[in-house]
């Protein structure tokens, strides 16, 4: 019985490391932790959003078009070469421009683990916000803050 004694004394005085110290609450709650499987799905929605630009690219843009006609479909893979590239540039749209270059992003961050992290405060982007914006750099929060500064 003593020892049980002991025993409920020493969990009353262990500290509970599960919940944040004043130092180092976050104003972000926690999500939920996304899988493997939620991360898949969206480099589905990332590579089809991808393909969608390209081919509005292409419906758009007779020259590139042409470009893209001509090629053996293995250098299809490869549509970063400088000619291409160029191409590409002039006939996107700044705002497509820099959607491609978001998706181009994204893709970089689940091949490097980095996915769905906030590059601000690197804490976990809710997977509702992904789902949304499946490109999206920054919790909303954070996104939010950015923009008030940029007013």
């Amino acid at each position: 019985m003593a020892g049980e004694k002991k025993k409920k004394e020493a969990v009353k005085e262990t500290p509970k490391t599960d919940s944040p110290s004043k130092g180092n609450e976050s104003k972000h709650p926690a999500p939920k932790a996304i899988g493997q499987a939620f991360i898949k799905k969206m480099e589905k929605s990332l590579l089809e959003l991808k393909s969608e630009i390209i081919n509005n690219l292409i419906t758009n843009n007779n020259n590139f078009k042409e470009i893209v006609e001509g090629m053996d479909p293995k250098d299809l893979a490869d549509i970063a070469s400088d000619d291409i590239d160029r191409k590409m540039i002039e006939a996107l749209g700044s705002q497509e421009l820099k959607r491609l270059n978001l998706i181009e992003s994204a893709l970089s961050r689940i091949k490097e683990g980095k996915y769905g992290h906030c590059i601000k405060c690197n804490m976990q982007i809710p997977s509702d916000r992904l789902e949304t914006i499946p490109y999206a750099l920054m919790c909303i929060e954070c996104k939010s803050e950015e923009e008030r500064r940029n007013r």
